[in-house]
């Protein structure tokens, strides 16, 4: 594909990204006339201020802000780990942003103080990164990383569910099990606030990635041969997805498939330069999750369906048609 192509698949991407979130403005249970969408948005007061304001803006900012950095992390994790199945997962920095949650909500410290979720979450994210870097500090290769990233995944998983396990309050082990489902509904400006400073720090780091990834395709002594720091690139690599993730996690909770899906959608269009999907893959993961968020508000049932159930319900076939066409390749 052209360099003047791949130029127009982000305009394509931007505008359509753009468009789907201003129609998620226009969506929601309380139905508003599009006058009143758009004066509520800008300041005017009363119910529909407060609905624009602090319902629908922080859920259709925070849809972006999540699907960027898991999409952009999942394209730099495909690229360096030369695995169309790594998604942000694979490093155990969502399990450990999670664990961080679950600390928070288990020892009742969220009630107190609701900025400890998000903050925990966030200290998870960079433990998992900096215990990543001590498990791989001798041999950067990509095994190494993923036995280590896959062993940081099950201690998470597993801390988090004896912490279920041992909760005495019922109402507790509710609030843990909903929030690892994965939502944007009852979020706020702050959490807006919080999340993206990390995020785009995390975007910013990755976005620097893409000359080594594109040396890599060719292994990792040709890369190394061609200049390439491979313990420098897991560290970027590493710390890089811990921020992006971690900061959307700590206020969505976990949404699953996104990294992994949205590079595959986006690869047939920019080709086998890892470079050239990176930021496709930002704009694509945006575009995916405020669709899939737009569709949880049109579903009806109550409870709202969560974000988290439904992106795993369309990108678990999507997992095994890829295990499929892998093993067909294979042959």
């Amino acid at each position: 594909m052209t360099r003047g192509g791949g130029a127009s698949l982000v305009v394509a991407l931007v505008a359509t990204t753009l468009g789907a979130a201003a129609v998620s403005l226009f969506v929601g249970y309380a139905a508003l006339p599009p006058d009143q969408v758009i004066g509520g948005l800008f300041g005017a007061g009363g119910t529909a201020g407060v609905i624009m304001q602090e319902i629908r803006l922080p859920r259709m900012l925070l849809g972006l802000i999540a699907g960027a950095a898991l999409g952009m992390s999942g394209a730099v994790l495909q690229g360096q780990l030369r695995n169309p199945l790594a998604e942000p997962g694979v490093t155990g920095v969502s399990a450990f942003a999670a664990l961080g949650a679950v600390i928070a909500m288990y020892f009742g410290i969220s009630a107190a103080w609701p900025l400890a979720l998000p903050i925990l979450a966030i200290i998870g994210a960079l433990a998992s990164a900096a215990l990543l870097f001590a498990l791989s500090a001798r041999d950067s290769g990509i095994l190494t990383l993923i036995l280590a990233g896959v062993a940081l995944s099950s201690l998470a998983g597993a801390l988090t569910s004896l912490a279920l396990n041992l909760s005495p309050n019922p109402y507790a082990v509710s609030e843990i099990v909903f929030w690892l489902l994965g939502s944007l509904k009852d979020r706020s400006l702050q959490d807006v606030a919080i999340s993206t400073p990390f995020v785009v720090a995390g975007l910013a780091l990755l976005s620097t990635t893409g000359r080594a990834l594109d040396a890599l395709t060719l292994g990792e002594d040709a890369a190394q041969s061609l200049g390439i720091d491979m313990r420098a690139l897991a560290r970027r690599s590493a710390l890089g997805v811990a921020l992006a993730v971690g900061g959307s996690v700590a206020v969505t909770g976990t949404i699953g498939f996104v990294g992994l899906v949205v590079p595959h959608l986006m690869r047939p269009f920019v080709g086998h330069e890892p470079s050239r999907l990176l930021l496709p893959s930002a704009f694509g993961g945006a575009l995916l999750v405020t669709i899939a968020d737009i569709g949880v508000r049109l579903v009806p049932v109550t409870p709202e369906l969560m974000l988290g159930v439904l992106t795993s319900l369309s990108g678990a076939p999507f997992f095994l048609w890829l295990i499929v066409r892998m093993r067909r390749e294979m042959r």
